[in-house]
This record gives structure tokens, C-alpha cells and sequence, in this order.
């Protein structure tokens, strides 16, 4: 065994709570005690120096080139190694462009649209026919991906407690489901907001397929900029945008949200969250989510109480987020060869890791996933239960 191998065996020898087998050169070894779950095949050993820098960045970038193979299924093995991201190595100030991004508009806009304006026949692939792009709620076994995500819209739709004529701002709308069924069910006025010209382009043909035109509108808009809009609002919901915001602007989004709600007005924060707050993970901040940052929990309440944004209802939905998923991943493999045709096997296995890193990360707990019910200032003529 060369230094290199030795020096790289030793380095993963760090991650041993769950037993695995590590091949390297055809050679196996044991890596923990018991019975291996799982085999990793380094086909290109990845260098030490660049493990010790970011090991999320370096056996990241080893998986989508083809260098480190997983024997058996993804998922599971990811749950293991990726439950010891503590023994991680993140080296911040080798990272600090990549970690520590403008949160300037511009730069926003760019990073989002990044993501987003992939395309939409891409995301079409995979996604349900809602085109949500968020946590499902999955009220039994048997639910399918569609039925989950109608349950999350609903789910959402009633904690707002919407009326029929009230007005419903969308920050964050993607493809506009939300809106669509909120303006079918109650009968509300809605305004959608988004970076992306794909997202806003579909969305608006969405609203002329439903005749929806007299009733919703989308708006290529930064939520910095809702005032241009000269209008307030009833209801504004906000469902998988805030992690997008920066630690620095998450002060100006809740005022930007404050500002634009009517008083008493309800606004649902549906965001990706951490017990702590950290800058976030190199590997998906370079090739998934540029600039993205997942906030704590505590942070975000203590700014709504800083604004008197009071709290009415706070819901973890963290294994809805895994189920959800693991049923995009599902739905990806199957339409995988497309995929490739679209862009190339290592973009494949990049996505492929992605979806499945998240499913380990939030099955357990390394992230979760709030959802928070506001009222601008008191609002007494709430029903006091929590269903109303």
C-alpha cells in the first residue's frame, strides 16, 4: 500500500459507527465492526488534501465522476455515512467565496434561476403533476406522491383560514400550484412572486388553461420589492424560498412580509430548517443550491417576535420531506436515460445524490423541515382551535 492509500484508508477509517467495506484497488477492508452494509468502490482515489478541505466537496465530486461506486442502494448507504457529518472536514476559509455568497439582488436572482431555470421539461420528469416542488404531506401508507402534495396545499390553504374574496401573496410561487387550488377552493385574489422567468412563464399558462386570469397574477419580482407592488395583503405564504434569503437579509424578508400583510394578517413560513445555525454545505452550495442557507428555528421566531409577527402554530414535517424524496428519486431512476440524453451521466449522478442525501439528512434529523403560522400582530377572531 502506497502512502496515498494509506494516508486516504485512514481518513475514512473516521467514519465507523456503521461497518462498511471499502475497496480499494480490488482490495477490501473493513471499516467498523460487525457486518458491512454496505461496499464503496474507489475506482480513482480522491486526493487527502482535498477530503481535509470539504470531504462533503471532495467524495461529492468522486461520486458524480464516477471515482467512488456505493455496491447495493444509495440511500441507505448514504444514511449511514452521512449520520457522521460531524467527522466531516470543512475548511471555511479555503471556502469562503463558496460558503459566504452576495446576498446583493443580483447575485440572488442569478443563484436561484441557477436551480430553477433548468427547464421545466427537466423538473416535469420527476416531479408530480402539481409540479410541487416542496414537502408533501402523506396522511397514509398508501399515498401517492400527487395525492401528498394536494394534502400539503390543503394543509396550507386551511391553516391560512382563507375566505372568499381574501388576498393571498405566494413569495416564492415556483410553478404556481398553490395559487391555482387556493383560487379554485375560496375564491381569493392572488399574487404569485418569483425569480425565475421558466417558473413565471408556466405559471402564467397554467393560469389561462384554469381561466383564472381575473383572479391571479405572477410577477417576476424580488421580495425586496413587494412595495413596488403598492398592494397589501390577507394571506402571504411562503413555501420553500426562505432558504434562499441569507442569513444577513432573513431580518429584511420578515419585514418585506410585515410590511405587505394587512394587521392581523396570517403568513405560513414553510421553510427548510437546523437546530443550529451554520453556513451551510459546500458540495450542494457549488452544484445544487448556490447561496442557500437553511435557517435555524430559533432565529427565525426570535426575529417574528422582534416584529411582532406573533406565533400561532409551529409543525415539524421532517419525514414527510424524506418520503418526498426518496418518491422524486423513484420517479427520477425512472425516467433516468432522459435525463442523461438532457445533460450528461454525470449531471445524473449528481441529481441522483442530491435527492438521496437529502432523504438521509432528513430522516435523520441533520435537517427538518417547520412550518410556522404568524399573525401580524394580535389577532383575537381566530377560531381557538388549532383545526378550525
Amino acid at each position: 500500500m502506497n502512502l496515498t492509500d494509506y494516508e486516504f484508508l485512514k481518513y475514512m477509517s473516521r467514519f465507523d459507527d456503521c461497518p462498511f467495506t471499502l475497496v480499494m484497488h480490488g482490495e477490501p477492508h473493513q471499516i467498523g465492526k460487525g457486518d458491512p452494509a454496505f461496499s464503496v468502490i474507489i475506482r480513482q482515489m480522491p486526493k487527502v488534501k482535498e477530503l481535509m478541505t470539504s470531504t462533503s466537496l471532495a467524495l461529492g465530486e468522486a461520486y458524480m465522476d464516477g471515482h467512488i461506486q456505493i455496491e447495493g442502494s444509495l440511500y441507505p448507504a448514504l444514511r449511514s455515512f452521512l449520520g457522521q457529518m460531524g467527522k466531516f472536514s470543512t475548511d471555511t476559509r479555503a471556502l469562503n467565496k463558496l460558503l459566504f455568497s452576495s446576498v446583493s439582488k443580483k447575485n440572488q436572482k442569478k443563484e436561484v434561476c441557477s436551480h430553477y431555470n433548468i427547464g421545466n421539461d427537466f423538473y416535469r420528469l420527476w416531479l408530480d403533476e402539481t409540479l410541487s416542488y416542496s414537502c408533501a404531506y402523506f396522511q397514509t401508507e398508501e399515498d401517492s406522491l400527487f395525492t401528498a402534495q394536494c394534502q400539503k396545499a390543503d394543509r396550507i390553504l386551511e391553516k391560512l383560514y382563507l375566505k372568499e374574496g381574501m388576498t393571498l401573496c405566494d413569495i416564492g410561487c415556483g410553478w404556481g400550484f398553490l395559487l391555482l387550488r387556493a383560487a379554485k377552493k375560496y375564491g381569493i385574489q392572488g399574487v404569485g412572486i418569483t425569480l425565475s422567468e421558466e417558473q413565471k412563464y408556466l405559471f402564467e399558462q397554467r393560469i389561462r388553461e384554469e381561466g383564472l386570469e381575473g383572479k391571479l397574477r405572477a410577477e417576476l419580482l424580488d421580495y425586496r420589492d413587494l412595495k413596488t407592488l403598492d398592494l397589501t395583503f390577507d394571506r402571504i405564504v411562503s413555501v420553500g424560498m426562505a432558504e434562499h434569503v441569507g442569513r444577513e437579509n432573513y431580518i429584511s424578508f420578515m419585514e418585506s412580509v410585515r410590511r405587505a400583510l394587512n394587521p392581523g394578517g396570517l403568513f405560513l413560513l414553510h421553510f427548510i430548517s437546523a437546530l443550529r445555525e451554520y453556513p451551510g454545505d459546500a458540495w450542494i452550495k457549488k452544484y445544487i443550491f448556490p447561496g442557500g442557507v437553511i435557517p435555524s428555528l430559533r432565529e427565525i421566531l426570535q426575529i417574528a417576535g422582534e416584529l411582532d409577527l406573533y406565533t400561532l402554530d409551529i409543525e415539524s414535517l421532517r419525514r414527510h420531506y424524506s418520503r418526498t424524496l426518496l418518491c422524486w428519486n423513484e420517479n427520477f431512476q425512472e425516467h433516468r436515460q432522459e435525463v442523461t440524453g438532457m445533460f450528461d451521466e454525470r449531471f445524473a449522478r449528481m441529481w441522483e445524490l442530491y435527492l438521496c442525501s437529502c432523504a438521509a439528512t432528513f430522516m435523520d434529523g441533520i435537517i427538518d423541515l417547520h412550518q410556522i403560522l404568524f399573525t401580524n400582530g394580535i389577532n383575537n377572531d381566530l377560531p381557538m382551535t388549532r383545526w378550525y
